[in-house]
């Protein structure tokens, strides 16, 4: 009797270890102290299985939100941390999860425009990230490294833009210094769908 209860002990033991492994990370590239944990901000511990708001989702309409969709329109909602596309003869709709600022006193709101896209794109950081984080890179190139990810749309506001990132612990949560953030191969489908005069509105 003693003999089965120690399997199931043991079973049991496994199948718990199994399940805390499963439920941790995975490790981001921690190469560059810009992408580290402390340019994450978590609601609850990273060591839980974290949900992200992806089931509280839902698509929307762009009419309260645009007088029409010329040039195609993004809207970002950045309380349920959601980017919406839709292209200009309304024909593609496009809902994609995103990081958000990590602050209310970094978030912006408002209507903007996309007025550069670029592919591969480099990273400074603005003076008020320096003066937050001295010890950060005054540059980083092209790469794993970057915090822009692979590609990123510039906005007409100065130092923002909707960009992708390869710490992919980030989206979802509140992690940016202003910007909204994608997974790379979202963002590679926004910017193909996107053009320079594309309507943004972040609420």
């Amino acid at each position: 009797m003693s003999d089965k209860h120690h399997k199931f002990s043991s079973r049991r033991a496994f199948l718990a270890g199994s399940a805390a492994l499963i439920a941790s990370p995975a490790l981001a590239q921690t190469s560059s102290s810009v992408n580290s944990e402390a340019t994450t901000q978590t609601e609850r511990d990273l060591t839980e299985t974290v949900r992200r708001n992806i089931s509280s989702f839902r698509t929307l309409d762009w009419r309260p939100y645009f007088d029409n969709t010329r040039n195609g329109a993004v809207l970002v909602d950045i309380d349920s941390r959601a980017v919406h596309y839709w292209s200009e003869d309304q024909s593609i709709y496009k809902l994609y999860p995103s990081s958000v600022p990590l602050t209310e006193d970094l978030t912006r709101r408002g209507r903007t425009s996309v007025v550069q896209k670029v592919e591969g794109p480099s990273w400074r950081p603005t003076p008020s990230m320096l003066q937050r984080n001295p010890e950060w890179p005054e540059y980083i190139g092209p790469g794993p490294d970057n915090p822009l990810g692979t590609h990123a749309l510039y906005l007409s506001w100065t130092y923002y833009r909707i960009h992708g990132t390869h710490d992919t612990r980030k989206i979802g949560r509140r992690s940016s210094n202003g910007c909204i953030g994608l997974y790379n191969e979202h963002i590679a489908e926004l910017f193909g769908m996107t053009k320079v005069g594309t309507q943004v509105l972040l609420i």
